[in-house]
């Protein structure tokens, strides 16, 4: 067999657990959104946008359809979203969202991530305070009634707009993000966005 077999089958393993860690996670993450609303993706706006990025990564359709199922099957398996702060190196912040299905091993497996990098574990609301989720969008585009006027149309919850140098930035509630998104596809032709 040789040393150029054992060389393919390092990589071919390799490349397998990459894979496997990305398919599990859409997977969670794709049970979730349909559990939490509609399994149907055109009336789970939710469940829609995280299948769009599965297939962006590379999910095969069979690993999303079978999520999917899963949840309408009804399963006993119950994930739940948990957020962890805590304090890195030079008293930086840090924020780490996990979905799990056990708690108490998802507690063990940051605190041991936080320890190896010397780091300090905080209480919920140590680090949270200082930080206000916002959906950002950032495109060409330099007129700021219309796109205020289709936003409105669209009954999507607009915090600010700003135009500087011809670039657009919008700030959006997070759960109106992806509505926000569609607003500005329908407006602008082949428009570059930055999320």
């Amino acid at each position: 067999m040789g040393r150029a077999f054992e060389v393919r089958k390092a990589a071919m393993a390799k490349t397998s657990l990459a894979k496997a860690k990305v398919y599990s996670r859409f997977g969670k993450e794709i049970y979730v959104a349909a559990k939490s609303g509609l399994p149907d993706p055109e009336m789970n706006t939710s469940l829609k946008r995280i299948i769009e990025k599965a297939k962006a990564n590379q999910v095969p359709a069979d690993v999303i359809k079978r999520a999917i199922d899963k949840a309408k099957g009804g399963s006993g398996e119950q994930y739940s979203e948990v957020i962890y702060e805590g304090f890195g190196a030079g008293a930086a912040t840090i924020l780490v969202e996990c979905l799990t299905d056990n708690t108490n091993r998802s507690i063990a497996d940051v605190r041991a991530c936080f320890n190896k990098a010397h780091a300090k574990l905080g209480v919920a609301g140590a680090v949270s305070h200082s930080y206000e989720k916002i959906g950002l969008l950032s495109f060409d585009f330099n007129d700021e009634e219309v796109m205020l006027d289709a936003l409105i149309m669209a009954d999507c919850d607009i915090k600010e707009i700003e135009v500087e140098d011809d670039i657009m930035t919008l700030y959006v509630e997070p759960t109106d993000l992806y509505k926000a998104k569609d607003v500005v596809d329908s407006l602008i032709e082949n428009v570059n966005l930055v999320f």
